[in-house]
């Protein structure tokens, strides 16, 4: 049973007849592969008004539908998720708001999620609860099904002490968490920030990478999550997808270094800062139009919040300025797609770019880093990677950056553009060995296995 804020899949009309398509986004990426391996059900938000939804399947899972109100949208799901959490999480970036009625449609919320979960759950039964929005429901299962073992990973950072420490609901929440069996981070840093915090606020004792919660001991440890390898290097060898990198090649110029980035529309991918240290290269005559160009993917998202519209804006007119300052009729120096693009065409793009730009200000992992890794089937191309994400302690043969620092960013485009064939093949040969030794099944297999002791 897997339980997260959406579910896999989001409504879709063909031929005026209403159905379903796999979304996007590195949650049902990560664990799609997983559950279709075995027999499973996946409990989420259809991201519909319809609230009379019935169980049904797609692609070998159960999909169980959760209802929500055009109300709890706005307070639990734009609100306490996204402009409480979401921000506080990734080292407030941009400020947190705490809002108190946000936080009662959570918790509300929450306890919707846990009934309709445990429902569904026979008896002795295994739960894997995903994620930021559902930080309450594991305690709220373990309330009503104590025969249920839970585990609970967390996609997204875990901020440190003097962070977390200024949320309002900071005692709910850990012991929100601490309703679980296993507890997963993205990192040993963010596990060890957990710990802390629940010693402190929640009288856990902390023994080793474990908690003493209430007579129950509960394993807090990192699980760095991955891909599917498999999936990726196959799409990479198909013909349909070679020839879709063939042509991208092409029409972007031949000889020009293919610089790329593919991103969320999120203020926390560090999008702008990335256009930003371009734009250095440009000006100071490092690069010219005939050297390199940057493509920019970044998907549509949370289009509602005010800090996501003004990052829509920003982005918009800093792309607009450089094809305006330094483009040609018929040459543009930044080609920016604002869509969803099918995974296809994603990974004829990894193929097409020789250097792949992966900076966020601060990110859980970033699995578009090892999906880049995965495509690169002769060995070639460069992933420059913020130090700031989940992924840089895993793919130390990257170019690591501070994506803050422009003038560091720049210098590692230009290195990254310039680098010798020896240095680029060594680097990432290294890249594609760690990716390949963590897959996704890996990954879950781990979990897994400690959840079922």
């Amino acid at each position: 049973m897997v339980v997260s804020n959406r579910l896999p899949v989001h409504r879709v009309v063909v031929d005026d007849r209403k159905g379903w398509e796999i979304s996007p986004g590195g949650l049902v990426s990560a664990l799609l592969p997983v559950l279709q391996s075995r027999p499973s059900t996946w409990v989420g938000w259809s991201g519909t008004s319809e609230t009379d939804l019935e169980p049904f399947m797609h692609d070998g899972i159960r999909n169980q539908p959760v209802p929500l109100t055009s109300g709890e949208i706005e307070t639990f799901y734009e609100g306490f998720a996204n402009r409480t959490i979401w921000p506080l999480y990734h080292d407030a970036i941009a400020t947190p708001t705490f809002r108190r009625r946000w936080w009662q449609p959570y918790v509300s919320v929450n306890q919707r999620f846990a009934k309709i979960a445990t429902d569904c759950t026979s008896k002795g039964g295994i739960m894997w609860i995903q994620d930021f929005h559902l930080q309450l429901v594991p305690a709220m299962v373990r309330h009503q099904r104590p025969d249920i073992r839970i585990g609970f990973f967390l996609h997204i950072p875990f901020p440190p002490p003097e962070l977390f420490s200024t949320l309002p609901w900071r005692r709910q929440i850990l012991e929100g968490f601490l309703g679980a069996d296993v507890i997963g981070f993205q990192t040993r840093a963010n596990a060890a920030n957990f710990r802390t915090l629940a010693r402190r606020y929640a009288g856990a004792v902390i023994k080793g990478r474990d908690l003493i919660y209430q007579g129950r001991t509960i394993r807090v440890d990192a699980f760095p999550i991955s891909i599917d390898v498999g999936r990726y290097h196959h799409l990479a060898e198909s013909e349909e997808v070679s020839k879709k990198a063939i042509d991208f090649r092409r029409s972007l110029g031949s000889a020009r270094k293919i610089v790329l980035g593919v991103d969320r529309l999120d203020y926390t991918k560090g999008i702008d800062i990335r256009l930003k240290a371009f734009r250095e290269l440009l000006k100071t005559n490092r690069i010219g139009l005939e050297d390199a160009t940057f493509v920019q993917v970044a998907v549509p998202s949370r289009e509602r919040v005010e800090e996501y519209k003004e990052l829509h804006n920003k982005v918009d007119q800093l792309v607009g300025e450089i094809n305006g300052t330094y483009g040609e009729i018929g040459r543009m120096p930044v080609h920016y797609i604002q869509r969803n693009m099918r995974i296809e065409e994603l990974v004829a793009l990894y193929l097409a770019a020789d250097v792949m730009l992966v900076t966020p200000l601060r990110d859980g992992m970033n699995l578009v880093a090892k999906e880049y890794v995965a495509s690169r089937k002769d060995n070639t191309g460069v992933l420059i990677l913020s130090e700031f994400a989940g992924a840089a302690q895993e793919l130390k043969s990257a170019l690591i950056v501070n994506p803050h620092d422009i003038e560091d960013l720049s210098d590692s485009i230009n290195h990254a553009i310039t680098i010798t064939n020896a240095e680029e093949v060594r680097r990432m040969r290294a890249l594609r060995r760690v990716v390949r030794n963590n897959d996704v099944f890996k990954w879950a297999d781990r979990f897994l296995e400690i959840l079922e002791r």
